[in-house]
């Protein structure tokens, strides 16, 4: 039997890999907690933060997750020194021009949710190229929340659908729940089961405020550039005991 066999667990019968998520997000939160923990600048943290998100994507491959949503921007980050978001954009630009060249052979897609617009236009360009790259793989897909707040994505979901009913292409009836999330950033992926947020916070923060509404939620103390792929293992064996009713009554 190998390592990943799903007849039994991935680490010493604890993770049921027969009952895996099939879609994590992640609140990628306390890169500059770390960093001023060592007396570093805040830009180190999200530095190491970087990395961390590299690996929690390949180990979600390698488990067989199909998707990963990552917190990594907010609409509200804008308010930082200018010099962590300078360096924010800088390894968003770093990551995405290594995952053009490593995305195919690591059979990772990338996809961004957010208003992408106050971005450069090297940064929209790139987005556009890993979009383009990732419709020709099959693999895992790695969702990065960029400029992205969860308030802001269903105002310009309702602002759509009353566009097309005032253009006499929609009736105001014929919006449901499933025709409300075709709207959304995050059209055509499932919602995520389990939603972790690591350092100790225990706040959505405006992150994937629609899609949650039957998440399980994990959280940790643990900081983003310490999550390990142990700690991912934890949330993973917690989710797995909950009983997931989705509003019935277990018989």
């Amino acid at each position: 039997m190998g390592l990943f066999d799903s007849k039994k667990s991935y680490q010493a019968g604890q993770v049921d890999m027969s009952r895996l998520p099939r879609h994590i997000a992640i609140i990628m939160d306390g890169n500059g907690r770390w960093a001023k923990q060592r007396g570093l600048p805040r830009t180190a943290g999200h530095k190491v933060g970087a990395e961390v998100f590299r690996k929690i994507a390949r180990y979600c491959k390698q488990l067989g997750v199909e998707y990963l949503t990552v917190y990594a921007f907010s609409t509200e980050n804008w308010k930082r020194p200018a010099d962590e978001v300078e360096t924010i954009m800088g390894l968003l630009k770093q990551y995405m021009l290594e995952a053009i060249e490593t995305m195919e052979e690591e059979k990772i897609r990338l996809k961004f949710f957010g208003d992408l617009t106050p971005l450069s236009p090297e940064l929209q360009a790139l987005v556009e190229k890993t979009n383009a790259m990732s419709k020709q793989i099959d693999g895992v897909q790695a969702n990065i929340c960029l400029n992205y707040g969860g308030r802001d994505e269903i105002l310009r979901a309702a602002r759509a659908f009353a566009r097309e009913c005032a253009a006499g292409e929609k009736q105001p009836e014929e919006l449901t729940e499933a025709a409300f999330g075709d709207y959304l950033f995050s059209a055509g992926v499932p919602d995520p089961e389990l939603i972790i947020r690591p350092s100790g916070e225990v706040r959505l923060s405006n992150f994937l405020l629609w899609q949650c509404a039957y998440a399980e939620f994990y959280f940790c103390d643990t900081l983003w550039p310490d999550f390990s792929e142990a700690t991912l293992d934890a949330a993973i064996i917690d989710y797995q005991k909950r009983d997931r009713r989705f509003g019935g009554v277990k018989k």
